[in-house]
């Protein structure tokens, strides 16, 4: 590969620089062009990787075909699937009619499938299928349908963290980067810098119809020196507003600074560092709900476990007030778990069904607990006449209608039928 072949090209795109690294990247591009192997692009946002698939297509056999470029990551999840590969018509909601997608239209011609790495795992599947054999199925089709499609992709992720994560497929990876070419970042080509500064300044003076800016020697310093983090298409930005904003066109090393974020020259950032509250994966956060539900299940195990054993629910509240709130709530209002006019703790449960169908004489006794262990006989007459007394006050206010008092006791009307007869009411 001659050195005059890939400056005829860069002069055919108009691409700037004398990079090595971009030098090699373009030599690959024009040796792979011929065959139909795919092609992954990498590199950082703003560092022109569009260029690469033209220069392929352009110097393929596939030339005199179409060549369509679909930007991966603006397309929605729910229709990327009919882009690329069409629908019939009724396939969903709004599919008035059949549709062609871009592997039928491209069909031997060229797609460049720019950012890739944002593709829904269910079209990675569909994709891949394409590279493996040429096949593809419309959305609400049953029908294979072939395609002679060559794919040029590109990205601007990790691709083999994208992996890691689940979210990119592996076998499709190394499908695509059959061939990886790779383009450096603006920072890595220094000596490219202020010529690709003053040709955007250039043509922007033809463009607005105005003399061209021109840096001073220490503002050219500054350009060389400074990060451009949006590389190429920040550089061109910067170009754009000083050449439209600026009055003077001899432009110094303040005015400059002015127009770029201060995130430093030439100093390394740091990277990829994570805080102690971010997890790396979705499991564990995950484990932490869990952990916290367990906590709290002990904690509540730990409470009904005091109040079955000492049978004074008003001083189970006082003494574990704050773990009270922190389960059940902030406000301090009476929790309705606990009745405290007797020495009874109420566990509810959920039924579908009513009381009455649902529950027999053996289960209504494992709906409440009792004190377990009663020291004096007294307690225990205290305890029955209390329950009497909540009984009779129940019936009267209800008229004797049992089902509407055992309603407000919180208990079954059989339930209470039975106490009735216990105490002979």
């Amino acid at each position: 590969m001659t050195m005059e072949n890939v400056q005829s090209i860069k002069q055919r795109f108009e691409i700037i620089g004398n990079d090595p690294k971009l030098n090699r990247a373009i030599e690959k591009a024009i040796q792979v062009a011929p065959t139909d192997i795919s092609v992954l692009v990498t590199g950082e946002s703003g560092v022109g990787k569009e260029s690469i698939p033209k220069i392929i297509h352009s110097l393929s056999h596939r030339k005199h075909g179409k060549y369509i470029a679909v930007n991966c990551g603006a397309i929605p999840e729910g229709t990327i699937d009919s882009e690329l590969f069409g629908h019939e018509k009724g396939a969903f909601t709004g599919a008035t009619n059949t549709r062609e997608g871009y592997f039928e239209v491209a069909d031997g011609g060229t797609i460049f499938l720019d950012e890739v790495g944002e593709l829904p795992l269910t079209t990675q599947v569909r994709l891949l299928r394409v590279l493996e054999n040429g096949e593809f199925i419309k959305v609400g089709s049953s029908q294979v349908q072939k395609t002679n499609v060559r794919i040029v992709a590109a990205t601007n992720v990790n691709m083999l963290e994208a992996i890691g994560k689940g979210k990119f497929r592996e076998d499709l990876y190394y499908r695509l980067s059959t061939v990886d070419i790779t383009l450096p970042a603006l920072r890595e080509r220094k000596e490219d810098i202020h010529l690709l500064f003053r040709k955007f300044a250039s043509d922007f003076a033809h463009k607005y119809k105005m003399p061209p800016i021109k840096l001073e020697d220490q503002a050219v310093q500054y350009l060389t020196k400074y990060r451009w983090s949006g590389n190429i298409r920040q550089l061109r930005n910067a170009a754009e507003q000083i050449s439209v904003l600026e009055t003077k066109r001899d432009i110094s090393m303040q005015t400059l600074m002015s127009y770029l974020p201060s995130e430093g020259s030439n100093l390394p950032q740091v990277i990829g560092k994570k805080s102690e509250s971010d997890f790396s994966t979705e499991r564990e956060i995950l484990y932490k709900i869990l952990f916290d539900m367990k906590s709290d299940l002990n904690d509540l195990k730990k409470l009904t476990l005091e109040l079955m054993q000492s049978g004074n629910s008003k001083n189970v509240q006082e003494t574990n007030k704050g773990l009270i709130q922190r389960i059940y709530g902030e406000k301090e209002e009476p929790n309705p778990y606990f009745e405290q006019e007797s020495r009874v703790a109420v566990i509810p449960t959920v039924t579908t069904q009513s009381q009455e169908e649902f529950i027999d004489d053996e289960d209504d006794d494992e709906n409440y607990i009792f004190a377990d262990t009663v020291e004096e006989e007294e307690d225990s007459l205290r305890l029955d006449q209390k329950e009497i007394e909540l009984i009779k006050k129940a019936l009267e206010r209800n008229k004797g209608k049992r089902k509407a008092a055992a309603d407000e006791l919180g208990i079954s009307e059989r339930t209470l039928y039975r106490k009735i007869k216990q105490f002979d009411l």
